[in-house]
């Protein structure tokens, strides 16, 4: 009789800037209030291409390592005492990948219960897969740090990106006016979601604050796209209550022209939770905030049409880090 472990496959990273290998490794085992999830799909950031080539100190990965921030799945199986989910359910969420956390680049994954939602009754498996990383990075910024509300006037940076068009959306779904940057070529898929699309190569910061507000500048910018386009954040504030909020604060910027309009700055950074392990269930409550969205059709997700299995997870994570990728790109892992 053997008593060898129960195999799976997953993508195994077990050096920086080297391909992804699909290995068999052993089924994970259930800790407490951990649910085991048949992992159906697997949404792609371009964080894991990051992570993959060695450039994302930030995440905190050890290798080796199975990638895969977010996914969408069903319950396999489910540790003693806890009692959110069953077996059968249809389960989504951001759940590791980072930090140590075994990823859903997999056939199964160990979960914490606290991180996962009922997947939207609205959206299939791989929708639902795209948008654990970008919804919660969208909510963190627009509601927990900008308190958004109906009548504001809100600006999103990048809003035809990943976040960015999640964003506009959250922002017309909390009643907010919205205005969105983008190149012309994205102008139709901006004003698809509601928002105002202002071009932002062919129109100044100050023309366009002049034209949206009159000259005193937005209530709420969320900045998904970093560098100079966060300094023209700092620009386009409305004076004494504007308030910027950026996922991409890298760099190093002088704060002085949001200073001299009196307002305020937040960061986010929506890692913290895996890789501190606090407020985790603040994850599967935004995620259960996506699925109310999504089922009441205020929320949609861009998704890039081709089609990859885990065996071409590598070919997915080049689509998506050669900056190719036309929406948001899902591995399929088990259909």
């Amino acid at each position: 009789m053997s008593n060898a472990s129960p195999l799976m496959q997953a993508a195994l990273l077990t050096q920086f800037g080297a391909p992804l290998s699909v290995v068999p490794v052993d089924l994970p085992a259930l800790r407490p209030g951990q649910v085991l999830v048949r992992v159906v799909a697997s949404g792609v950031n371009p964080l894991d291409t990051k992570i993959q080539a060695g450039n994302a100190a930030h995440a905190q990965a050890s290798l080796p390592a199975i990638l895969g921030i977010d996914l969408a799945g069903v319950v396999h199986a489910v540790a003693p005492g806890e009692t959110r989910f069953a077996v059968g359910d249809e389960v989504y969420g951001m759940t590791g990948g980072i930090g140590g956390v075994p990823g859903s680049l997999a056939q199964f994954a160990a979960v914490d219960a606290d991180l996962l939602a009922h997947k939207p009754q609205t959206l299939d498996m791989r929708q639902a897969a795209a948008l654990p990383l970008i919804f919660i990075t969208a909510w963190e910024g627009l509601v927990e740090r900008a308190r958004v509300h109906a009548g504001q006037k809100v600006l999103i940076h990048g809003g035809a990106g990943g976040v960015g068009h999640i964003a506009v959306q959250l922002a017309k779904a909390l009643g907010a006016d919205v205005y969105a940057t983008g190149s012309a070529e994205q102008r139709q898929k901006i004003e698809s979601l509601g928002a105002v699309a202002i071009d932002y190569r062919n129109q100044s910061v100050e023309d366009y604050v002049q034209q949206h507000t009159g000259g005193t500048g937005f209530d709420i910018i969320y900045d998904t796209v970093g560098g100079t386009t966060l300094d023209a954040s700092f620009a386009a504030a409305r004076r004494y209550h504007g308030h910027v909020v950026s996922c991409l604060g890298w760099g190093a910027h002088k704060l002085a022209p949001l200073s001299f309009r009196g307002a305020t700055y937040s960061g986010v950074f929506t890692l913290l939770p895996l890789l501190t392990g606090e407020d985790r269930q603040r994850h599967g409550q935004i995620m259960h905030e996506a699925a109310r969205l999504a089922d009441t059709g205020q929320l949609q997700v861009w998704l890039d049409s081709h089609h990859f299995t885990l065996e071409q997870v590598n070919q997915a994570h080049a689509l998506v880090a050669e900056g190719q990728a036309q929406g948001k790109v899902v591995i399929d892992i088990d259909r």
